[in-house]
């Protein structure tokens, strides 16, 4: 009888351990607030897998509620199907553990600090804790648009993995990102992230490094100007708005947009602009600090510039930021 001769399937066959790793087949975030669950939505939406570490189980089931109320909005306007939905939300897991973003290669710090003082020790906290996780040839990225990539990176073993980048929340048509090029910041790890943007279908935006980037400096000095016109009584909030709205042709008024990124956030920027440049142009207006100390802060709180009904529509101004200063 001939020998038989037996040879290994596994020579052969398609097994995992020699299967190249797709690139951001696994992504992470670091604080599922506004901004990170935006992030991971869009990931998810392109197939990519996310994990999210935020500090209590409580925001975690908070920010899958919220996650789900956006996604129901586009589910309401026809723009996605139900089954799209839970299959977004399957591919999202929230963590309390930083040891959950081994495998990442991406990961992407998007915590909202509570003052500015705090910006900075609290980010380079979390961009330590992710190094010691994760691989060396992990991406590390920040979403902050008012602090430097160089000085978050500076204390890192690898800097040369770190890049700050810009995802817009305001609106799901605004499908660009801005992405900034640290002083450590490799050519390689650069191209990776521009490969990334492209992936998640968003139109990369080079920018030199600079507090508030493109998007942030023009904005903040857009909306001072608006309270300044609106103190002055040139006109009222709708007025400013709808003139911006419908004589420029853009998606939404300086007020309205304030609401929707919060007052509170865009207080922050102003302060972190003025230590940077020292330009009165970036010094917050006397309405938009009110409002914050009153803790109206936008869309998400009821009260900002307008009020809001609970789905979030406008259903008058509110009188903190009508009153004459």
């Amino acid at each position: 009888m001939e020998n038989i001769l037996v040879e290994a399937i596994e020579d052969f066959g398609l097994s995992k351990k020699h299967k190249q790793p797709t690139l951001f087949s696994k992504i992470g975030i670091v604080g599922c607030g506004k901004d990170g669950q935006n992030i991971a939505r869009i990931a998810s939406a392109y197939g990519i897998e996310v994990v999210f570490i935020e500090l209590t189980q409580q925001k975690i089931d908070f920010a899958f509620e919220q996650l789900g109320k956006v996604l129901d909005r586009r589910i309401e306007n026809w723009g996605m199907t139900q089954g799209e939905k839970k299959l977004i939300l399957s591919r999202i897991k929230g963590s309390l553990d930083y040891s959950d973003l081994k495998g990442c290669d991406f990961v992407i710090e998007a915590i909202r600090a509570e003052s500015s003082a705090k910006k900075i020790t609290e980010r380079k906290e979390v961009f330590r804790q992710v190094e010691k996780v994760v691989s060396p040839e992990c991406i590390i990225a920040t979403n902050s648009t008012t602090i430097i990539i160089t000085e978050l990176a500076s204390e890192l073993e690898h800097k040369e993995r770190c890049v700050s980048l810009h995802f817009f929340v305001q609106s799901p048509e605004a499908k660009i990102c801005e992405v900034v090029k640290g002083l450590y910041t490799s050519d390689e790890v650069y191209e990776k992230v521009l490969t990334f943007v492209k992936l998640v279908n968003r139109q990369a935006i080079p920018v030199e490094e600079s507090a508030g980037l493109i998007s942030i400096r023009l904005y903040t000095a857009l909306l001072n100007e608006a309270c300044e016109v609106l103190m002055e009584g040139v006109g009222s909030m709708n007025d400013i708005d709808t003139v911006w709205r419908v004589g420029f042709g853009m998606r939404f008024g300086p007020f309205e947009l304030a609401d929707i990124l919060g007052i509170d956030k865009i207080n922050r920027w102003m302060e972190n602009l003025y230590s940077e440049f020292g330009d009165p142009m970036y010094m917050a207006s006397p309405v938009i600090k009110k409002l914050n100390r009153a803790k109206r802060f936008g869309r998400h709180v009821g009260w900002g510039f307008y009020k809001y009904d609970g789905k979030g529509n406008i259903t008058g101004s509110s009188p903190l930021a009508s009153e004459k200063i």
